[in-house]
């Protein structure tokens, strides 16, 4: 991977490759207590699949993350997280992300898509930040912002923020 600049060069090799959830995380921060704190957290990737296309625009992401899997070490805030007023883990037990094309560009590459939280879809845009790989194994990282209350989490307006940022790190083996 070559980088100029904040332009990642690298170019993934075609194929099929296979989300390792052992290696993979979702990683979230979120301002707390009227803005004063900032609570940090993860969630566990399931699942996924990274087609990479020719022409790489065309390619595609499809990745499912356990919303029971939260954990941000505090286990009472975790149990009140995956409750109904906020995530609703037993009713949807998983997020979801499905990408769906590739934006390139001189300072940064966004893969855009659908995210589905809490049953709710919604068009999101990741920036690529960071790609690697060879021809057997993809590493990727990525960043974005999600608004809460466009998926439903409404719950703890004013003593919460309502944007989350979250950064993916992904390993996938090619198929």
């Amino acid at each position: 991977m070559a980088v100029h600049g904040n332009a990642v060069q690298f170019r993934p090799t075609t194929g099929t490759y296979t989300i390792d959830p052992a290696q993979s995380a979702v990683r979230f921060r979120i301002r707390n207590f009227f803005g004063l704190v900032v609570v940090r957290g993860t969630f566990a990737v399931d699942r996924g699949e990274v087609v990479v296309a020719d022409p790489v625009d065309a390619s595609t992401v499809d990745a499912y993350i356990s919303a029971a899997s939260i954990d941000t070490a505090n286990a009472k805030r975790d149990s009140h997280v995956r409750e109904a007023a906020f995530l609703d883990v037993a009713t949807h037990p998983e997020m979801h992300f499905r990408g769906e094309r590739v934006e390139t560009g001189d300072e940064a590459h966004l893969l855009h898509g659908r995210l589905t939280v809490r049953g709710i879809g919604k068009p999101a845009a990741l920036t690529l930040d960071g790609l690697a790989g060879d021809d057997r194994r993809l590493v990727c990282h990525a960043v974005t912002t999600v608004d809460r209350y466009a998926f439903g989490v409404t719950k703890g307006k004013g003593s919460m923020g309502r944007h989350l940022t979250l950064e993916l790190d992904v390993v996938a083996e090619r198929n």
